[in-house]
């Protein structure tokens, strides 16, 4: 028996056809009682279609809507967050990123990072949130 899950199992060649990309990856792993999310950003789990372009309020809402549903397909919940990882491309962007996150984490106190970066995979995304959970006892 394995000791970790794959979720959401994808190739690079598929989700990002305009890079020379071809990256075995997945959206989440469930080691033993913790669950790794891949960074979320402002894209619809299964569509792929990037939502809220120039507005990363929008995209905050859409990566905080995907690590809720992952937690969920991973056997966890928003409660069971840990830590959070934020990256904007912009600091001004703090504000609005936060909010948005504070209103899907009400009452859960995760610990938190946040760092500017000078990019992200694409140029239309404006922060990207990586989350590790545990499993419920």
């Amino acid at each position: 028996m394995s000791s970790h899950t794959r979720i959401r199992k994808f190739n690079t060649r598929d989700t990002y056809p305009e890079q020379n990309l071809d990256n075995d990856l997945c959206q989440a792993v469930v080691a033993g009682n913790t669950v790794y999310l891949r960074g979320q950003i402002g894209q619809n789990l299964d569509t792929s279609e990037s939502v809220g372009i120039g507005d990363v309020e929008a995209q905050a809402e859409q990566a905080m809507a995907n690590i809720d549903q992952l937690l969920r397909e991973a056997g966890s919940s928003l409660d069971h967050l840990v830590k959070v990882t934020v990256y904007l491309v912009d600091p001004r962007y703090r504000e609005p990123v936060y909010r948005a996150m504070g209103r899907w984490l009400t009452g859960v106190f995760p610990v938190s990072t946040g760092l500017v970066v000078s990019a992200l995979a694409r140029p239309e995304w404006l922060v990207e949130i990586d989350a590790i959970a545990v499993l419920p006892a």
